[in-house]
């Protein structure tokens, strides 16, 4: 289930970033009033677009104005780190656990091994435990897209 979420919520990133280099580069800037509304240019004026002559128009044209390509590609850079770090903890987590069912089945008694696992014991559940509830929300932010579970709900 883990490796599902992971993977489904790369594909979203891996979109996010598409979508984003697609579109203008910019810098994206609220502008003022143009001849139909609230302007929005994409880099150069005249190359946006314009919203209703209304408050709302104006919230409009802030928001796309705020949510620019160069802003979806940070966030998309760190969520990506987000995930890695979910994994690595995961992967790290799951060695851990290895390690000591192995060291109990061989009755090693080595105190300087057990002191290491318990240190780990006491540490990477806490870790993976706010990494896993991070990604559940993060994929909770796609949950319009095709592929999300309801199980991934946070």
């Amino acid at each position: 289930m883990v490796e599902d979420l992971t993977q489904w919520l790369r594909a979203q990133l891996d979109e996010d970033e598409r979508i984003a280099r697609a579109a203008t580069r910019g810098p994206w800037v609220q502008s003022g009033i143009g001849d139909y509304g609230w302007t929005v240019d994409f880099g150069h004026p005249g190359s946006g677009v314009e919203t209703a002559d209304t408050d709302q128009g104006l919230a409009d044209a802030d928001f796309i104005a705020a949510h620019n390509p160069a802003r979806v590609l940070r966030e998309v850079e760190t969520d990506r780190e987000l995930l890695a770090e979910y994994e690595r903890v995961m992967t790290a987590h799951e060695a851990h656990q290895r390690e000591a069912a192995r060291l109990d089945e061989q009755g090693d008694d080595d105190p300087i091994r057990r002191a290491a696992l318990r240190r780990e014991a006491d540490y990477l559940p806490a870790m993976l435990h706010v990494l896993e509830r991070w990604a559940k929300r993060k994929a909770a932010v796609y949950a319009d897209r095709p592929g999300y579970r309801e199980e991934w709900r946070p």
